[in-house]
């Protein structure tokens, strides 16, 4: 399983700009079975949506994901700010298949610190997408801090974080990753933005841990990259089964609450 790492700088409220870099960097990168943008990657990061929003529960940006998946053959994954169809905003994270199918995850754990929540509607489940023989759980910034949403109960292999993540709290970013990915006993995707907004500076720190807290890629900080990597996931089947820590997990955090 290849995944392909977009760390990019999105333009502010400009959706058509973001798709096109989005879409020079996939097509740039190397050949993979999966391509991760950032959080929002579409308008950059909101916590007041009415004038940024994209419009449907598929809108523009969602459509463009399912386009590019058919053309390089690939998932496309990342999250956009969503009006749905029911009146809402959503933080909403897509993974586009080329087979014209479309699995979206509505982020669960809103960030109250920066208001995140008096505009959208925190989801309600969270998502595991299976992808060429790979269980994919499908995470949104914020949840990183929440571990007991994302406890692994043998159902999924690989956890995706797509973030707007500050520069001043990077340090937790890269902790948290490698905590998820040691505890789970999964690889830890993070994809994180760089550039500036109105809140502050991002500096990206995009990173890959193994189920050992282990870095298998990375991108460099303060650089629009894209970095391939290839997930070994017959070294990670022969670690669970070697060492079955999640066979030990505590029975009241099996309903997977947070």
């Amino acid at each position: 399983m290849t995944i392909t790492l977009i760390q990019m700088s999105p333009q502010w409220a400009a959706p058509h700009a973001n798709r096109e870099k989005a879409e020079r960097m996939i097509l740039a990168a190397e050949r993979a079975d999966i391509y991760l943008l950032p959080e929002m990657f579409s308008t950059g990061f909101a916590v007041a949506p009415e004038h940024i929003a994209e419009e449907g529960d598929m809108p523009a940006s969602a459509l463009w994901m399912q386009q590019m998946a058919r053309r390089v053959d690939a998932a496309i994954v990342g999250s956009i700010a969503v009006h749905a169809s029911d009146g809402t905003y959503r933080n909403r994270m897509f993974f586009a298949m080329p087979t014209g199918e479309t699995a979206w995850y509505d982020k669960r754990h809103l960030f109250s610190y920066g208001g995140e929540h008096e505009r959208f509607t925190a989801g309600e489940e969270r998502r595991v997408v299976m992808w060429r023989g790979v269980r994919f759980l499908m995470q949104v910034c914020y949840d990183l801090r929440f571990p007991c949403f994302s406890r692994c109960h043998g159902d999924y292999d690989v956890a995706l974080y797509v973030a707007s993540w500050p520069e001043s709290r990077i340090d937790v970013w890269t902790t948290l990753l490698k905590a998820r990915a040691i505890e789970n006993q999964c690889f830890a995707v993070g994809v994180n933005r760089v550039g500036d907004d109105a809140a502050g500076h991002y500096n990206g720190r995009t990173v890959v841990y193994d189920a050992y807290g282990k870095v298998v890629a990375e991108c460099q900080d303060n650089a629009e990259e894209a970095v391939t990597v290839e997930l070994d996931m017959a070294r990670l089947a022969r670690f669970r089964q070697k060492f079955p820590v999640l066979e030990d997990g505590d029975a009241w955090l099996e309903r997977g609450g947070d």
